[in-house]
């Protein structure tokens, strides 16, 4: 069986989709394409890719709908592909749990780095199948009504789990792990995706807005903006008993 990563490409120029799977075809990805939304959820549940590239305009179900779609089940990895480099059209499909987003036309070689490092991001998530003694004690960060367990990339909230993409529960932790620390969005950036976002710090901001939803602040700790500079997790000491 072949041990080759798997990329679904979904655009509906033939032109660049036969060119991008090109690309990552010399760099011995496995790849299919398709040219529409609909087909793109078929083929996802056939093919069953590590990544998805996916470009945003589409006929019928556009990509973001595809996006969408995908997330309801999904925590694969995807890239928007778009000629759109508006900061609404890239927040928006970071809002919707795309991993990345890269503005057409592309260089090859960043098209490639970008799948590369999303990729070895994901592959780092353990199989909770094959937990080893090693794997069980990894690193472990419990806050009261917290507990973020990278074992097995779980986050229980309120004795309930939390799903969470990988680069949600990344930043959660490397912040969850350094706590009242702040860090510019720079450094996040730096630390959690690992490569040059094009300059865009509004990455973080999408991802900090996305865990506020899934965790509201208690009276113990709280995802913080520190205005000007970043984010930190803060620790709030507890109320004493003063009877």
């Amino acid at each position: 069986m072949s041990n080759k990563q798997k990329i679904l490409i979904v655009d509906d120029d033939d032109n660049i989709a036969e060119l991008i799977s090109l690309y990552l075809t010399k760099e011995c990805f496995e790849t299919r394409t398709v040219g529409d939304g609909e087909s793109a959820i078929s083929e996802f549940k056939e093919f069953n890719p590590d990544l998805v590239l996916l470009d945003i305009m589409l006929p019928g179900m556009d990509g973001y709908d595809v996006c969408r779609e995908i997330r309801k089940n999904s925590t694969k990895p995807i890239i928007m592909l778009s000629a759109k480099g508006e900061v609404f059209d890239k927040v928006l499909g970071l809002e919707l749990g795309a991993d990345d987003y890269i503005i057409k036309p592309f260089d090859s070689k960043e098209l490639v780095a970008r799948v590369k490092a999303v990729l070895r991001r994901y592959r780092e998530i353990p199989d909770p199948q094959t937990d080893s003694k090693d794997t069980q004690s990894a690193a472990l960060v419990e806050f009261p009504n917290l507990i973020i367990n990278q074992a097995n990339y779980t986050v229980t909230y309120n004795n309930h789990i939390v799903d969470m993409p990988p680069k949600e529960f990344e930043l959660l932790f490397f912040l969850a792990s350094s706590p009242n620390q702040v860090f510019t969005r720079e450094q996040l950036l730096n630390n959690i995706w690992g490569y040059d976002y094009v300059g865009d710090t509004r990455t973080v901001d999408v991802h900090i807005k996305r865990l506020r939803e899934k965790l509201t602040d208690n009276e113990y700790w709280a995802l913080s903006t520190v205005w000007g500079i970043g984010y930190k997790f803060e620790v709030k000491q507890p109320l004493r008993n003063e009877d």
